[in-house]
């Protein structure tokens, strides 16, 4: 058995002094950091405005909140970031997909390049269109079974899921059409994450796996936008996005159809007419003021308080997480830069469980997409902050980039790659060591 860690003081606030030690229960993810500035807390709740209310067509009367479409997935940042939290794939044919959305692509892209979009439906299913506009199809979902069991002969049953598209609106989609499902994840946290210097990314970063432990993390080269300049992903579940600001840009082009300045062209292709030429709200429809008061919303959305971090079972797990090898990409401490944007945000030690760089993961996780350096088989390691309370706030504990592990036990059994020996580690646990680092996770 892995002998027990010491518990470290700064666990108990994951966020270092943003972290949200007042509001728990279902409204855990939903307050601002604890030591959000008077500067900055008008701007947050305007902000949390944007992303809760919904968005109407254009034109209308609320012209800052029109131009929804004309194609989309939702109406509203939060109708998939449910109190800020995380989405979840739908477990029935009569349950609507919202809270995930499907990436679509077609083989082509060069290496480091973006995904290559279909000509006709573009890189992302938009299942929803405002009146007069045909949505582009309706995404479905089935699962089969996989079923296995650990060393000591307790079973487990994991779940598949394979996704199709019915119903196209704009003529058939191709045969060699990959199709990506990707869940809303929680938006706590993301100005620690984003003020983590690069030099710790680099730090942390194996690619040639030169340590010879087997785990080879990789940081994603991705366009920034307003620069024009190659600098390292951080957002998104392939890292594919540099910083809060352009992640939520894309968002709101891809997601509600509504333009900024970074993305400025509705996300219509040629073969769309009604899309193209359905009435916008405005060039672009969300201005700079706004986006950045979004952008810092999302920045500064506080980190719960872990209450449970010294219980005896909890550090049971953390020491068999550790000795599985878990916490060599799920990186347990980060301490921010003094050069954040944002003040609350600066020389932070944190505990978010990332290293925010890419791994192989297998090809039973596979999407078969490439987006920029990111392969196929490639995510970024999610942060695990917030987990212990996911059920409280979103009503579920679906997990990985799909939503297809119903726990943190289904979710370690999908692990291959890079991860396949952390897997085995696992799957060969006794019983109550198994279910100590389950804890242990479900703690964080």
């Amino acid at each position: 058995m892995a002998s027990e860690p010491e518990v470290e003081a700064g666990e108990r606030l994951p966020g270092g002094d943003t972290t949200n030690t007042l509001l728990l229960g279902a409204n855990a993810y939903t307050r601002p950091a604890s030591n959000i500035s008077e500067q900055h807390e008008l701007a947050f709740y305007t902000g949390n405005s944007f992303f809760n209310q919904s968005w109407v067509m254009a034109p209308a009367s609320t012209e800052s909140r029109d131009g929804l479409g004309p194609l989309f997935n939702a109406r509203s940042c939060a109708a998939c970031h449910f109190k800020d939290g995380r989405g979840q794939p739908p477990v029935s044919d009569d349950q609507a997909f919202l809270g995930i959305l499907l990436r679509l692509s077609v083989p082509g892209e060069a290496s480091g390049e973006a995904p290559l979009g279909d000509q006709t439906y573009g890189g992302q299913l938009q299942p929803f269109a405002i009146n007069g506009v045909t949505p582009e199809g309706t995404p479905r979902v089935s699962y089969s079974e996989r079923e296995g069991s650990y060393a000591d002969g307790e079973p487990y049953v994991l779940l598949e899921p394979s996704y199709d598209i019915s119903d196209p609106g704009y003529g058939a989609l191709p045969a060699d059409l990959r199709i990506s499902p990707r869940v809303a994840p929680a938006v706590i946290g993301l100005g620690l994450l984003e003020a983590i210097p690069l030099d710790r990314l680099e730090q942390l970063a194996d690619p040639n796996d030169e340590d010879a432990d087997g785990i080879s993390g990789r940081i994603n080269q991705v366009p920034d936008v307003e620069t024009g300049e190659v600098t390292a992903g951080r957002f998104g579940w392939k890292a594919e996005q540099p910083s809060v600001r352009q992640q939520s840009a894309g968002a709101f082009l891809g997601d509600m159809g509504i333009t900024t300045s970074l993305f400025s062209t509705e996300d219509c292709s040629e073969f769309e007419a009604d899309c193209l030429s359905a009435a916008n709200g405005g060039e672009p429809e969300l201005s700079d003021e706004l986006l950045d008061k979004v952008a810092l919303y999302a920045r500064l959305l506080g980190v719960p308080v872990r209450n449970e971090y010294r219980e005896p079972e909890v550090l049971q797990g953390k020491a068999v997480f550790e000795a599985a090898g878990c916490a060599s990409c799920h990186v347990a401490r980060h301490v921010t830069g003094n050069d954040s944007e944002l003040e609350e945000t600066r020389e932070q030690t944190i505990y978010p469980y990332t290293d925010l760089l890419l791994h192989d993961m297998g090809e039973g996780l596979s999407d078969g997409r490439p987006s920029f350096e990111a392969e196929g088989v490639e995510w970024r390691t999610p942060p695990l902050w917030g987990m212990s309370h996911l059920e409280d706030v979103n009503g579920h504990t679906r997990l990985l980039h799909d939503g297809r592990a119903r726990g943190v036990a289904e979710a370690i059994l999908w692990h291959a790659g890079e991860a396949q020996s952390s897997r085995e580690y696992f799957v060969a646990l006794p019983e109550t060591e198994r279910h100590a680092l389950i804890r242990f996770v479900e703690s964080l």
